[in-house]
């Protein structure tokens, strides 16, 4: 499978010697303002040319391009003395426009302005820029020739952004010079693969070399970058013991673009030889910031080998315009959530406390969402597109993206049997290193003209289970087909209790969940009374179905008024559940639309929040999974 890969790789058809490349000079210098202009030369041939928008956008995992903040679209023939040329937008395509281009003509110019959104929700068309920072995601300013291979489309950048501001970026630099970027050509593929941070206020921390790693800060003030040293150390850390687990990358630099603000959309997005990381402005220097956020630099660096070096054969990127499908995301964001977790364990930026309070945490959702019980996990996946989007209420019901924390849970389980099964000798990090780890550096494609880029090795299913058995023989198969494509009444909790440990609860809140709420200003009373809110306004945004609050008639969407006759706050919501255990129920008044409605909640239970137990007479493998496996 991975020399044929290879070979489908270096076989590209020779388009980069044959043609001009495509070229794309982005001016940045009014994002303040939320305005990117983008100028663009599209060679074509005459006659009808369909030119589409990126649609399709890997790591989102769905139709996401956000074409609806394109403004101003112009085209004209190209080369001097361009004529304007009519444009039609294609009735059932969206993402696509016509246009009739003359004989003699071999390229067309577009002019387009792509308007910053405000909205502080989804990945790359959300909000992006301030005054004092930007991300240029290349996809939401580039058009090509519709059912190209983005491989095969070779594309020349340029970039200008606002004076004083520096970047960071895993795009190849030609040259620098009058207030101008040039990148070297490359494919549309990776073109879109490699964003770019910039601002006024940024801060490069080297990681590691040979490959180089380092992490590019950009903040909207100067104090935000004030990391304390243990961060710095911790995230060298974190490369080290990912170079331990796979002992090989497939990178030829890899640079961490981390945007700290509180205006911008909070996430993190995968690429090759980067991630693009969005969290609150203070993450750095703010302890339940730093501690809430301290998962998401080691997920999206596993990333560029489970994910982008392999990649399920249905989410390969042939076009931005084809689309891709998810079945296999419970491996591709599953084990990646597993993974990243462990090494944020093993590099020291979980506490061994947080990393426990955090696998607590997902396992207790997981079993608060019910919907299992009608819906597989795969198929959170293969709806991952339309699921990404779904809104809070409701969600222990209908279902998420569950295939990250329930992935996190089969993927322990998974690795705890091959413990067993070989007597210790064997580990979920041996399947990686045969998975993940073998030769895949950088190679040239398009034949001799072609730019270097890195491998993407393909698999399916019957690859991962074939694998897992050569590291340890077991029915992989039929594991797989219970957990992830059958429907089930219990969350799949065989990890944590076949590594030692059970799922239990107590009346204190871990330190990592009152980060969690401080952080996300929400109240996490599902494991009690069953609710979810949001703390600022009281709006309820979950209720745990067969839950005192569901079994009462609370719905999620009503908005809390008050607790046990007292206008409600936390400390007076938190004061009336533990004192259930003396009442045996609590009273809940709430807003539903125009309507004041009472509810009388009958539970004895007291507060409750999810922890980690000690089995007796169990060996303790989880111990051994989070131990660091590189060298002090």
């Amino acid at each position: 499978m991975r020399g044929a890969c290879l070979a489908v790789l270096l076989a590209t058809p020779a388009a980069w010697a044959a043609s001009k490349p495509a070229t794309v000079d982005v001016d940045a210098r009014d994002a303040a303002r939320g305005v990117i202009h983008a100028h663009l030369t599209i060679p074509v041939a005459a006659g009808q040319v369909t030119l589409a928008y990126p649609k399709w956008i890997p790591g989102e995992h769905g139709p996401t391009g956000p074409i609806v903040n394109v403004a101003g679209l112009r085209f004209t023939t190209g080369g001097a003395g361009g004529k304007p040329l009519a444009w039609r937008r294609d009735a059932e395509d969206m993402f696509a426009v016509h246009l009739d281009v003359p004989a003699g003509v071999d390229s067309v110019t577009a002019d387009l302005d792509f308007l910053e959104p405000e909205v502080q929700a989804g990945f790359s068309a959300g909000a992006s820029a301030t005054a004092e920072l930007a991300m240029v995601s290349w996809n939401t300013v580039v058009l090509y020739p519709k059912g190209t291979k983005s491989d095969d489309y070779a594309v020349t950048a340029s970039l200008k952004l606002p004076a004083g501001w520096k970047y960071g970026t895993a795009l190849p630099v030609a040259k620098e010079g009058g207030g101008q970027i040039n990148f070297q050509t490359v494919s549309l593929t990776t073109l879109v693969d490699s964003p770019v941070l910039a601002g006024a206020h940024t801060r490069v921390f080297p990681l590691g070399d040979k490959p180089s790693v380092r992490l590019f800060v950009a903040a909207d003030a100067e104090a935000d970058l004030d990391a304390p040293p243990a961060y710095a150390a911790a995230t060298a850390k974190l490369v080290a013991e990912a170079r331990a687990l796979w002992r090989t990358e497939h990178y030829r630099s890899y640079t961490f673009l981390l945007t700290l603000s509180d205006h911008v959309a909070h996430f993190g997005l995968e690429h090759h030889e980067s991630s693009d990381d969005r969290v609150h402005e203070r993450t750095l220097v703010d302890d339940d910031a730093r501690r809430s956020h301290a998962g998401l630099l080691p997920h999206e660096y596993t990333h560029s080998w489970n994910g982008k070096f392999r990649r399920p054969a249905d989410l390969g990127i042939g076009s931005f315009d084809t689309p891709m499908h998810g079945e296999l995301l419970w491996v591709y964001e599953g084990l990646t959530t597993y993974l990243g977790e462990i090494l944020s364990a093993r590099s020291g930026m979980r506490s061994r406390d947080d990393y426990l309070a955090s696998l607590a945490l997902t396992a207790a959702e997981m079993e608060a969402h019910r919907g299992r019980s009608w819906r597989p996990l795969v198929d959170t996946a293969v709806a991952a597109q339309m699921l990404y989007g779904s809104p809070s209420e409701g969600r222990s019901w209908r279902r998420g993206v569950d295939f990250y924390p329930e992935g996190n849970l089969i993927w322990l389980e998974a690795d705890a049997i091959i413990r067993q099964k070989t007597g210790g000798k064997a580990s979920l990090d041996d399947f990686c290193r045969r998975f993940h780890g073998a030769s895949g550096g950088p190679v040239r494609l398009g034949g001799d003209g072609g730019p270097q880029a890195p491998v993407v090795s393909p698999y399916t299913l019957d690859d991962v289970v074939a694998t897992l058995n050569e590291v340890a023989p077991y029915d992989w198969k039929g594991f797989f087909a219970s957990r992830v494509y059958a429907t089930a009444e219990k969350a799949p909790l065989g990890g944590i209790e076949a590594a030692g440990w059970t799922l239990s609860y107590g009346e204190t809140m871990p330190k990592l969940m009152e980060s969690y709420e401080k952080v996300r200003d929400e109240l996490d009373a599902r494991f009690s009374i069953g609710v979810y809110l949001n703390e600022k306004n009281g709006v309820i945004l979950d209720v745990v179905p067969g839950s005192p609050a569901a079994q009462a008639g609370v719905a999620p969407g009503m908005k809390l008024v008050a607790v046990n006759g007292w206008k409600w706050n936390k400390d007076r919501l938190r004061d009336s559940i533990r004192d259930t255990k003396r009442r045996k129920s609590i009273d809940l008044l709430v807003e539903s639309g125009d309507e004041m409605k009472s509810f009388n909640l009958t539970y004895s239970g007291g507060l409750r929040y999810p922890r980690l137990e000690r089995a007796t007479g169990k060996p303790d493998l989880l111990s051994g999974i989070i131990a660091p496996l590189s060298q002090p």
